[in-house]
């Protein structure tokens, strides 16, 4: 029987509660894809649900950054990561489809998906935007996600209670000049979790949200805001914990919701 979804309006956004913290184990048994797992949050995020028991799946195009993350992982002693190449931009769909039949042969289910890969592009008017790069952002930030989504769905739907966790920004819960492909894919990223939460919501133990962690000390942050102050943003560890709420047991019948960084 799934579960009955507690749902807020689209326009709402929301915090994890306050007093939440993972147990031990919080993730154990879980078999977690990450995308965007060699830099920055992904990458944070990964060795976390390791250490929280996870069997986490790194997807990136940085194969150098996900085997030295696999190195770090292995050292920590927790459960070993499976590392799967792949570079989103030129990926088809057919590429998505292998991928999904590489996880049924081995690992059978997935219980949790976190999109958090992403490309930048230009910040720039959209009368002057690049026909060529604001396809490979759409592709990267948009296309993408949604491929991996709808060919992963039935090793989703044989987990106990799947999560799939749309990294967002506040670029795309409201429109702001010069971001582009950038802005309006993260706004499609939105919508496609709102229509997704809204179909598997009756039949189905999938739940669907979006998390905001706002400014953080990333390197598409430095390329957004070059002559920011980095040392006053919070590193990639500091806004993973809704993260790790919302792919674990805590959060089940939470879906279709917008959630941003509690220290924003």
């Amino acid at each position: 029987m799934s579960p009955v979804y507690n749902r807020a309006p689209m326009s709402h956004t929301e915090v994890i509660p306050a007093d939440w913290s993972p147990g031990p184990g919080h993730l154990a048994e879980r078999v977690l894809l990450i995308t965007g797992a060699a830099d920055g949050i992904g990458r944070a995020l990964a060795r976390s649900c390791a250490d929280h028991g996870a069997t986490v799946i790194l997807l990136d195009r940085n194969v150098r950054g996900l085997e030295s993350l696999y190195d770090e992982i292995v050292a920590d002693k927790s459960p070993e990561p499976a590392i799967y190449p792949m570079d989103l931009k030129g990926a088809t769909p057919a590429d998505y489809e292998v991928l999904a039949e590489t996880l049924q042969r081995e690992f059978g289910r997935l219980d949790g998906m976190v999109h958090n890969a992403a490309m930048l592009g230009t910040l720039t008017p959209l009368s002057h935007y690049d026909d060529e790069l604001w396809f490979e952002i759409l592709q990267t930030n948009l296309n993408a996600p949604y491929l991996l989504t709808r060919n992963c769905l039935e090793l989703l739907d044989l987990a106990d209670d799947a999560s799939v966790l749309f990294m967002a920004d506040s670029v795309g819960r409201h429109g702001k000049a010069y971001w582009g492909a950038y802005g309006i894919a993260k706004a499609g990223i939105e919508n496609m979790a709102q229509v997704l939460a809204d179909e598997l919501e009756d039949n189905s133990k999938i739940r669907v949200n979006t998390y905001d962690p706002g400014p953080v000390r990333t390197a598409l942050r430095l390329i957004a805001y070059p002559a920011e102050n980095r040392d006053a943003l919070p590193l990639p560890a500091d806004v993973i914990t809704p993260c790790l709420y919302l792919l674990g047991p805590d959060s089940r019948g939470i879906s279709g919701r917008q959630f941003t960084a509690s220290t924003r």
